[in-house]
């Protein structure tokens, strides 16, 4: 009865996730359903004030300093006007003709310098929309292109990514977020490259059948290409250069460098070597943000605005993950979850790489969050992952890269959030552009994590 309740628990707040309620009320209703499902009533406010809400603060302690800083630095390369250059810079340099790929480029270039998905699918949509009106290709496409450079290639593949997804299994094993970075260029040139090649294929087909942009609701909304934002192209790209440099300065120089052994005089819980890793995408972030603040305040039209909106726009991401987190503690902590468990561990009992690619893949897509999902699985059988990969030689290089990719395949299911919130934005239906979402973010990102786990079992981590 355990194990079916908790089936019914993730079964439930995955529909009811879809139906568009906050997971912030969800998560904790549907762990106290399990529990009382479970037998456990008279257990449900211990498991609720020390289980749930301990996972909970244990995850706002961790990262909420990454989610606030990322905020912040978003919405201050959106507002300085450094987003829409980027965009502007792509285009020239690409050529209006190819506006897939430009949306695709410059979603790229920003979220691989830090800036968050969300900030980026409002920034780029409407010169999106002006490029595809300009090119006559169906408006239906772009969402999936904004998916692509978004939510795919630069969030779980390319090395260094500041994405919140790269930075979670660090703690677990030990890692920094260049983990594996040959095999994770390898699967960013699959996502990328297959993803340009499939929706070129569409504009291609929708060029044949006579289709062009169509009617669009939010016209209004669009950004005219040659409009020219109050900062220069040198000035919008190095906030992102020093995020990607001083994270890998950090990393590979500073740290490594420094004998951090008296922190464990005072701190000693406090492991330095797997806290570094974080620490550098922090010092990183707070580089950039500082060099914005200094240097493009006047491009800034009010500094204050813009860091309480990016203040206030981190608190609903790490609470909404923070409470799937939560949930999948009171999940774990059930009798049942231990057969779940033993069945995930043994999918591939030679080949963990296999077993927590599934087992990242299952929770992402139950919770629609890569991040949920990745942080609910390593909570949960981190421990155990690292155990099984020592002991069959597999490096937690390869370990990390597997599971940020796998956590990143079917976290964008209908019901995801990031897929509700970009379709909100565009001002379309999952009838009209779901299909196409799905190929770029799901398929493509599946078929680059099995070539990964292949060659990373043939020749480990590189």
């Amino acid at each position: 009865m355990s194990t079916l309740s908790i089936f019914l628990s993730l079964g439930l707040l995955m529909f009811l996730a879809y139906r568009g309620f906050s997971v912030l009320l969800l998560a904790p209703l549907m762990a106290a359903l399990a529990v009382l499902l479970s037998g456990d009533a008279a257990l449900l406010l211990p498991i609720y004030t020390d289980t749930f809400m301990g996972a909970l603060s244990r995850y706002l302690m961790q990262f909420f300093p990454l989610f606030l800083l990322g905020a912040v630095f978003g919405q201050l390369m959106a507002d300085s006007g450094a987003a829409h250059r980027i965009a502007l810079w792509a285009e020239r340099r690409v050529g209006s003709r190819h506006a897939v790929l430009t949306v695709v480029l410059a979603c790229g270039l920003l979220t691989y310098g830090g800036v968050s998905l969300f900030v980026v699918a409002f920034a780029i949509f409407p010169i999106s929309q002006a490029l595809f009106r300009d090119a006559d290709i169906p408006r239906r496409l772009i969402p999936a292109s904004i998916a692509l450079g978004s939510f795919t290639f630069t969030m779980t593949a390319l090395p260094g990514t500041p994405a919140i997804q790269n930075a979670i299994p660090i703690a677990f094993f030990g890692t920094n977020s260049f983990a594996a970075p040959g095999l994770g260029v390898i699967a960013a040139l699959i996502m990328g490259g297959g993803g340009l090649l499939w929706l070129q294929s569409r504009v291609a087909r929708a060029r044949r059948l006579g289709e062009g942009y169509g009617e669009d609701s939010r016209a209004g909304a669009a950004i005219a290409p040659g409009s020219e934002p109050d900062i220069s192209t040198l000035q919008a790209f190095i906030p992102l250069v020093l995020v990607i440099g001083v994270n890998a300065l950090m990393t590979y120089a500073v740290f490594p460098a420094l004998d951090m052994g008296f922190m464990k005089a005072r701190f000693a819980s406090l492991d330095p070597g797997k806290s570094a890793g974080i620490w550098s995408i922090l010092i990183a972030l707070g580089v950039a943000i500082a060099w914005l603040l200094l240097v493009q305040a006047r491009q800034l039209k009010d500094m204050r605005s813009s860091i309480n909106a990016g203040c206030s726009g981190a608190l609903l991401p790490i609470f909404n993950t923070a409470s799937e987190v939560g949930y999948g503690a009171v999940i774990a902590s059930l009798a049942g979850f231990a057969l779940i468990r033993d069945v995930v561990l043994n999918v591939s009992p030679g080949n963990p790489l296999i077993s927590e690619a599934v087992a990242m893949n299952v929770l992402a897509g139950i919770t629609g969050s890569s991040s949920g999902g990745l942080s609910i699985a390593l909570q949960a059988l981190g421990s155990d992952y690292l155990r099984m990969a020592q002991e069959a030689g597999i490096s937690p290089e390869l370990m990390h890269r597997v599971a940020v990719l796998a956590a990143g395949g079917m976290d964008t299911l209908p019901h995801s959030g990031a897929v509700i919130t970009l379709l909100t934005i565009c001002g379309l239906t999952h009838r009209q552009s779901y299909g196409n979402i799905a190929m770029v973010t799901v398929a493509l990102p599946m078929l680059a994590l099995g070539v990964v786990i292949a060659l990373g079992t043939a020749f480990g981590s590189f």
